[in-house]
């Protein structure tokens, strides 16, 4: 509890209240919503298929299970050929697998690097704002995250269309002969749940919409944003003041002594051109 209370004082939990640190625990929970959705899914549809010929053929539940990463096309299933008990061995159509990945690759980077950015917010704040290299290393992260959010969510959503098409029941229907007769009947008796997926889309999007917006506040906390003199870019405020402060009695004597020095100057010259008492004596004469 000593260690616990310890490591809880030493970090500065009152970042999570701004923006900064506010922003990234979402990126953090998004990114689980995102990668969890589509990683983890797997759907199931079934089609029947009824031999008017021969009924003893027919099978009326044929279930065809698929999952992520989406290669469908090494999801087989069997179907009836309605002559006899001859069956057919047949795979769907399609292979999504690298959208799929590309997309849940995106978000298990994104969920550890908004975790370990929390953490030097909290507990390494001085680290991270050392030599101003820690928020310009943190706003080129966001930068290229917030690029692949959306290049990986709209290549996700594109591929979830056409996984919805290639595992649509009337779609596999016409990969059977059997039902290519006319006698024959075929059907659906389920389809897939699509609830999940679209889900891993929408965490997708709202995650680029993080990510981009993040952009702006990672940036005010670089030395392009507070602008100032290189020199002064990573020092402290009460060492810039200091730094000034000191060199104002330096600027000020110098301007004293450069006064003083004239000054004498003319009293030397005034002394040796005319002494003390020669004006009077000059008029004297006169």
């Amino acid at each position: 509890m000593e260690s616990a209370n310890q490591l809880v004082s030493v970090g500065t939990f009152q970042v999570l209240k701004l923006p900064l640190g506010f922003i990234r625990v979402l990126e953090w929970l998004f990114a689980i919503f995102a990668f969890a959705t589509c990683g983890g899914y797997s759907g199931q549809l079934r089609v029947s298929v009824d031999c008017q010929l021969d009924k003893a053929s027919s099978n009326l539940s044929i279930g065809i299970d698929f999952a992520y990463p989406f290669r469908l096309h090494q999801v087989s299933f069997e179907a009836p050929l309605c002559d006899g008990r001859r069956r057919e061995s047949l795979f769907l159509i399609g292979d999504y697998s690298s959208s799929a990945e590309f997309f849940v690759t995106i978000a298990v980077f994104a969920f550890l690097y908004s975790l370990m950015a929390t953490i030097v917010y909290i507990f390494f704040q001085n680290k991270y704002r050392e030599n101003n290299r820690g928020p310009l290393i943190d706003f080129i992260v966001t930068v290229v995250f917030a690029f692949m959010w959306l290049v990986s969510s709209s290549a996700w959503a594109q591929a979830l269309s056409d996984v919805k098409v290639a595992t649509d029941p009337d779609e596999v229907q016409e990969l059977m002969s059997a039902c290519k007769v006319m006698t024959n009947k075929c059907g659906s008796v389920q389809g897939p749940r699509w609830s999940g997926l679209n889900t891993s889309v929408v965490f997708g999007f709202l995650n680029f919409v993080l990510w981009a917006g993040n952009i702006w506040f990672v940036f005010k906390e670089t030395g392009w944003h507070k602008g100032g003199p290189a020199r002064y870019a990573g020092a402290p405020p009460e060492k810039q003041a200091a730094t000034f402060s000191q060199q104002q009695p330096y600027n000020q004597g110098s301007f004293d002594q450069s006064g003083g020095y004239s000054a004498q100057g003319d009293r030397e010259q005034a002394s040796e051109y005319s002494p003390v008492g020669e004006p009077n004596f000059y008029s004297n004469q006169m």
